[in-house]
């Protein structure tokens, strides 16, 4: 199952993606492979040479003992060079740091992570614009067939 980021592709312009791993416990791994996980507010940050993702929201499982924070920090799972060279882009400009999904590859738990930079109110408005006439075309294809 995946469970993507809506709301990142529409407030973001994505420049680079990259997977990682996450740190989770048992609970948390559960409430992934059954959706319980809402990725809409949520973004990472780069601590001390060390990525973390913040706010996002992994439902406790119900039959597990011990409840944890819901949108505690997770820690990312990256290599050394990957951090150092997002961190150096990150440095001096408008970017951030999305996740746009999360999923199960295998038995692990995998984040799909972007770099991204903010688009402004017009350019949000000009890509709904183009999806809906693009939609009406498709509409009008069809009906003529």
């Amino acid at each position: 199952m995946k469970i993507f980021n809506r709301k990142a592709r529409h407030k973001y312009q994505i420049l680079e993606k990259v997977e990682s791993g996450i740190v989770l416990t048992g609970a948390e791994i559960k409430s992934i492979r059954a959706g319980r996980v809402d990725l809409s507010e949520s973004f990472a940050r780069v601590k001390e040479d060390e990525v973390f993702l913040v706010n996002a929201h992994i439902l406790p499982w119900k039959g597990s003992e011990k409840f944890s924070d819901a949108r505690r920090q997770r820690k990312l799972l990256l290599h050394r060079r990957q951090i150092l060279n997002w961190q150096g882009k990150i440095a001096g400009k408008n970017l951030t740091l999305v996740p746009l999904s999360i999923y199960i590859k295998g038995n692990l738990a995998k984040v799909e992570l972007a770099l991204a930079k903010s688009k402004a109110k017009f350019d949000r408005r000009a890509a709904l614009k183009k999806q809906t006439i693009n939609r009406d075309i498709e509409r009008e294809l069809k009906e003529q067939d």
